[in-house]
């Protein structure tokens, strides 16, 4: 008997090829034809498992939303009980991933453009999560932990400025300058300060 195979499969490389050259070139930016050359494939093998290149999005847009919730999750369950500590892993999860998968980050911001037909859909994926911090930031602020503001438009700015991130990070690599730790932790700071100026009074934190 041959040996069974555990590598991807051609669907499952079709959307890990997508979801890569959506997220760094665009969408529009991106042929059939030209992810079926990337992966060694005819176009007819695409359109074999996907009918079209909406439908090729549709299921990317799908698998990112579970590949960055499942990474939030998981800085959300390995932080510490305190509420600063839970915003904190958040924040340096998002930047540990904008550098290693770029990618993710990167679709969040080509499919929220006006006019994408595929905003609706990744909203609803994520509301649950957006949910989630909401109330989080919500119950906080009653316990007096975080000062009181308006929760949906921290969650907007802290939102608008890690996908930025993701933005700075492609525009460097287009542009032949690969981001450096150094400037990555800057940037991490920048919001961590911004979110602290935000929720909490008279207090500061340390990061390096």
């Amino acid at each position: 008997m041959g040996e069974i195979s555990t590598g991807p499969t051609t669907k499952e490389r079709i959307l890990e090829d997508a979801l890569t050259t959506f997220g760094t070139r665009g969408y529009d930016a991106t042929s059939l034809d030209a992810l079926a050359g990337q992966l060694g494939i005819r176009k007819q093998t695409i359109l074999y498992h996907f009918s079209t290149k909406e439908d090729l999005l549709t299921a990317v847009v799908d698998r990112a939303a579970l590949d960055l919730l499942a990474t939030i999750e998981q800085a959300l369950d390995s932080a510490g009980p305190e509420s600063w500590e839970r915003v904190e892993a958040l924040v340096r999860r998002i930047f540990r991933l904008a550098l290693v998968r770029p990618e993710l980050l990167g679709l969040m911001r080509e499919v929220s453009r006006p006019g994408s037909s595929m905003a609706e859909r990744l909203a609803a994926q994520m509301e649950p999560l957006i949910r989630r911090g909401r109330i989080f930031l919500q119950r906080e602020m009653a316990a007096g932990r975080f000062q009181k503001a308006d929760a949906n438009y921290v969650m907007l700015s802290a939102y608008s400025a890690v996908v930025g991130v993701a933005t700075e990070v492609e525009v460097s690599r287009a542009l032949g300058i690969e981001p450096t730790l150094r400037s990555m932790v800057e940037r991490r700071k920048q919001i961590l300060h911004f979110l602290n100026s935000a929720l909490l009074e008279n207090t500061t934190t340390s990061d390096s």
